[in-house]
């Protein structure tokens, strides 16, 4: 309803505020990247028909993320970089859904050509997720 409406308006501002926080790591904890994958979840659900176009921009920005995250060598608790590949999981698994399969499709390159497995095993959650 409304919400969906709202963040439809401001759909390019918000984006860009979340593809900003997705780049900056923010301490051990986290937080504000955590937070904004939860938004970024939201937005997906709510803002479902006006994703598929954005699609390009969000998937390099959370598979940007899911490398830093993995490859950080910093001070993150390896709970916190769990949630953090987690959260941006369900993302690609969202996005994917919503642009009836897309995501599967792009990500297929990305698979083959990886050689960590730690990402390889967010790709195959998306990849499996029907």
């Amino acid at each position: 309803g409304r919400l969906g409406i709202l963040i439809a308006r401001h759909l390019k501002r918000l984006e860009r505020v979340i593809l900003g926080y997705l780049e900056v790591c923010d301490g051990p904890e986290e937080e504000a990247r955590l937070g904004i994958l939860e938004t970024l979840q939201r937005t997906i659900e709510h803002a479902w028909p006006r994703m598929p176009c954005r699609l390009p921009v969000l998937l390099k920005a959370l598979l940007k993320m899911i490398w830093d995250v993995h490859t950080d060598q910093g001070s993150t608790p390896e709970p916190v970089k769990a949630a953090l590949l987690q959260g941006a999981t369900e993302c690609l698994i969202l996005l994917d859904r919503c642009s009836e399969g897309q995501v599967k499709v792009l990500l297929e390159g990305v698979y083959s050509s990886c050689e960590e497995n730690r990402i390889r095993e967010c790709i195959r959650k998306v990849q499996e997720n029907t």
